[in-house]
Formats: C-alpha cells, sequence, structure tokens
C-alpha cells in the first residue's frame, strides 16, 4: 500500500533523506568564513535523475554543495565554491573538498580535502556532479531511470578517492560502502547568512513547553470533562479511521496507558500487511485513581485497505451508530441491518461525534490513490452530516532527528511542520485540525512529554466532538421554535 520498501528502509529514507540541523552546522564549519544557509535546487527525486535537468537547475548558483544518500545508511558527497557551468571541462576550485557525514547510519564525519585544484570538478553536459579527476566521485551519467519497487536510483558513476582529493586512509567501502543505489541526491545553493533551519527558538505553532506540569494539567482536565451538560450525553464518541499500520489501535493504547500508569497494550496492534484490528471496539478509558469510566469512547475499527478493509457503506453506519460494540467483521462480506445487535434506532449518545482519521507521517508520500479516494468518500458522508474531522499524525518521531532526539522540540521541527502542510493540503483539513503525536511503541514506561503530546491531540479532539454537540443543540433548539410558530 505504501510501496514496496520494507519499514526499515522506508524509516531511514523518510528521517535521513535531508540534511539535518548538526549536518547542516559541520557543513557550515568545514565551509568557514561565517553562517551559512543551505538551500535546497536539486533533487533526484523531485527533479528526476538527469544530467541535463541537474544542469538547468544548478547551473550559475554559486556555491553548492551535492549530497547523496545510500541504501547502507551512509550519507557523503562533494562541496564546490565555484559554478557549475557546462563548461566542457574540467575547472580549479582550491575551496572544494569531499565529505562523510554518516557511515552505516551512524554519525561519521570526515573532510577530503582537494589536492589537485585544477581538477577539483569535471563540468560536463551529459554528466551528474562529478568532482576530481580520475574521478574522485562521478555521480550519474546523462540520466537514471527510478526503481518504482524500491524508490531508488541505482546510480551508474563511479568513486576512486585520492586521485585529486585526499582519501585520508578510507577506503572506497568505508567511505560509501562501495554503493551508488541512493534514496536521493540533492544539490544546495550555499549563501551566507543565517540558516533558519537552524533556528529552533521559534515554534512553528504556539504550544506550552511538554513538562510534567503540562502533563498532570492535561491529564485532570480530561479526567473532569463532560459532554455539552444540557443534552444528558455520559460519553461523546470519536471514531479512529486510517490506513493499515498508521497506528489507530496503538493511539487508543497509547491514552489508555497514560490513564492506567502504566504502558497497556489492550488494543490489538503492531505490524502487518492487512488489519490486525478485525473487531469494532467502542473502548472506554477508566480514570487511574477511581476505575471509573471517563466521558469519552475511542471507537477503533479495522484499517483501510486497497480492494478491502472497511468500506464506506460500513463507515455510513459506523457514523450513524448502528454498529455493536464487539461487531466481528467479515472481510468477504460488508455488514447488514440483519446482522446480530445491529441497532436500527440509534440515539445521539450512539452516534459518532468526531472523527480522527490517523495517518502515519512518515509515509505521507506512499499513500496509493484508492486509499486517498476512499478517504475522500468518507469525508463527503461526514461533511453531510456535520462531523468534524481531525488528523491525527503520528510517528513524528520518525521525521526528524531533532525530534527523536527530543519529542519536546516536535512544534519546531521544519520536518514536522512540512508533513501537517502537506497532509491539511491532502485532506483538506485547517493545519490546526492535524495533531502530531509520538505513540507509545518501544516504551517500557511512560514518558512526561510523549503523554502531554497525546494529551494536546485528545483535548483537541474533545472540543471538536463538543463542537458537533453545540450545532445538534442549535438544531434542536431551532425545531422547536418551528415547532411552536406553526403551533401559533
Amino acid at each position: 500500500m505504501f510501496g514496496l520498501i520494507n519499514g526499515m528502509t522506508l524509516y531511514y529514507k523518510i528521517m535521513d533523506s535531508k540534511l539535518d540541523r548538526q549536518d547542516r552546522q559541520q557543513l557550515e564549519q568545514w565551509i568557514g568564513g561565517g553562517p551559512k544557509t543551505f538551500t535546497l535546487l536539486y533533487s533526484i527525486q523531485k527533479n528526476g535523475c538527469s544530467s541535463t535537468e541537474f544542469h538547468k537547475i544548478c547551473d550559475n548558483q554559486g556555491p553548492t554543495v551535492t549530497v547523496l544518500f545510500n541504501t547502507s545508511k551512509s550519507v557523503f558527497g562533494g562541496y564546490t565554491s565555484i559554478s557549475w557551468r557546462s563548461c566542457g571541462n574540467y575547472a580549479s576550485d582550491d575551496k572544494a573538498f569531499l565529505f562523510q557525514l554518516h557511515y552505516n547510519g551512524n554519525r561519521q564525519c570526515q573532510k577530503l580535502l582537494v589536492t589537485k585544484a585544477t581538477h577539483a570538478i569535471c563540468d560536463t553536459v551529459n554528466r551528474g556532479p562529478t568532482f576530481g579527476g580520475g574521478h574522485d566521485l562521478c555521480t550519474f551519467n546523462n540520466s537514471i531511470q527510478k526503481i518504482s519497487s524500491t524508490n531508488t536510483f541505482l546510480l551508474d558513476g563511479y568513486c576512486k578517492v585520492g586521485n585529486s582529493f585526499s582519501n585520508l586512509g578510507l577506503t572506497i567501502d568505508q567511505f560509501m560502502n562501495n554503493n551508488l543505489n541512493v534514496f536521493d541526491l540533492q544539490v544546495y545553493k550555499v549563501t551566507d547568512g543565517k540558516d533558519s533551519y537552524l533556528d529552533l527558538e521559534v515554534q512553528w505553532r504556539k504550544s506550552p513547553a511538554l513538562t510534567n506540569a503540562l502533563f498532570e494539567e492535561l491529564k485532570e482536565q480530561i479526567e473532569n470533562y463532560k459532554p455539552v451538560p444540557s443534552l444528558s450525553l455520559s460519553q461523546v464518541r470519536v471514531l479512529l479511521l486510517g490506513p493499515v499500520g498508521a497506528g489507530k489501535s496503538s493511539f487508543f493504547n497509547t491514552i489508555n496507558s497514560i490513564f492506567r500508569g502504566r504502558i497497556s497494550h489492550q488494543g490489538c496492534s503492531g505490524s502487518s500487511d492487512h488489519s490486525l484490528t478485525n473487531v469494532y471496539r467502542q473502548y472506554q478509558v477508566r480514570s487511574g485513581t477511581t476505575g471509573e469510566p471517563l466521558s469519552f469512547r475511542l471507537c477503533d475499527t479495522r484499517g483501510l485497505e486497497e480492494g478491502q478493509g472497511v468500506d464506506v457503506l460500513e463507515v455510513n453506519y459506523l457514523l450513524e451508530g448502528h454498529v455493536p460494540d464487539f461487531y466481528q467483521f467479515n472481510p468477504s462480506a460488508s455488514i447488514t441491518p440483519d446482522v446480530l445487535g445491529f441497532n436500527k434506532s440509534p440515539a445521539l449518545k450512539d452516534k459518532i461525534h468526531c472523527v480522527a482519521f490517523v495517518i502515519d507521517g512518515s509515509t505521507i508520500d506512499f499513500i496509493a490513490k484508492p486509499i486517498l479516494e476512499k478517504f475522500k468518500s468518507m469525508q463527503t458522508r461526514m461533511n453531510q452530516r456535520g462531523i468534524p474531522q481531525t488528523i491525527i499524525l503520528t510517528k513524528v518521531d520518525k521525521l526528524s532527528k531533532v525530534v527523536i532526539a527530543n519529542i519536546s522540540d516536535v512544534f519546531r521541527s521544519e520536518e514536522v511542520k512540512e508533513a501537517v502542510e502537506k497532509v491539511s493540503q491532502m485532506f483538506g483539513v485547517p493545519r490546526g485540525n492535524v495533531l502530531p503525536v509520538k505513540n507509545y511503541e518501544n516504551e517500557v514506561r511512560l514518558d512526561d512529554q510523549i503523554s502531554a503530546l497525546a494529551l494536546l491531540a485528545l483535548q483537541q479532539i474533545l472540543g471538536f466532538a463538543d463542537d458537533f454537540l453545540y450545532n445538534y443543540l442549535d438544531k434542536l433548539e431551532c425545531e422547536n421554535v418551528q415547532k411552536l410558530n406553526i403551533k401559533e
């Protein structure tokens, strides 16, 4: 559904195929001359792997950094202080260097100085970025097609460090694994001035610090939450919808763990080609102090899949409150009004009051078109009913090394911001309705920052459910006034 790259490889590709904060700082130090800004000009993933396209975009741009991200989890490349110009010959640059930033997934920083400046770059129109005579690093010739099954490019270049650049005693294997099967090749323009990417002081979304105090405050507020009082409703219902593996059940487990005071796996979660959830559950979350159910239910259903999984008709029944708790889905047949426990006359308390689409933030670009079309069709039915929609953006730690190191930087991460904006446009919801979270996955103990982030999302969701109820109340009052007018 998200392409044929396995989970671990895809994790690396999404998280690492971009210069992170430390990479930029290291390059800035090597280049020298004060603060530098790195602006992405060219990416073979975005622009195609073509020497013509490379030169069209990157010629006459001044100093540039070329970076390759290979399937061995190594990051390496070259810097030139002069413009690419398609001059058809070698160009001299005594400030050029090759570099290594990561090797086999581990940070390993090496700067390989130019030793023959007259052959620093080979600037010919039929080649991608090429460094050194010999060549020390030749990336590709003419054009290379993407391998669709792996979303990678097997470049036809080669590496022979030690010709026009020092090799520091490194072999080709030690420098770049002798591997030019790459997730991406990127060229960045280098200019003087502070890189806004490096500025983590400004949040892209104003949010309180993810502290223990915030966690305790949110937990108390949610424990005391009650739906719109005048409707005499004991609980609101939130429907979780999303592709297989996005983290629907894990989100419930995360919320449940917070109020249990320990890591809980009550909901069936994990990794599989098909949905692990085969039973519709209207999960209750209980107070850790009193044991009483809180005033909301998180309703979990089977995942969206191509050709199977929850379908539009089933979602209609779910939204209207017809489907009973513990209903066993039949993969070969949709639910009908004849099934045992089918609620033929659902009340307001049985219906869905808010829908949360759960989307894996690390696989946004790989959502299959049929899945997206299912989402859109379901959204139409939700809009017809006035049901608010929000997006829970999971696995945000896989988007950024900054966030994986410190979840509290989630609202400062440029990668998370970009993911939020992309999902907002994709699903047609306001950016404020896209809520980043990191579910409990490999943790064995609770973490205040992870918990606070999840509760921030839940608090927003409960507010959206209240919006639905207030609209329902307004409609009810309007209908009552109309009835009185008719009687008069």
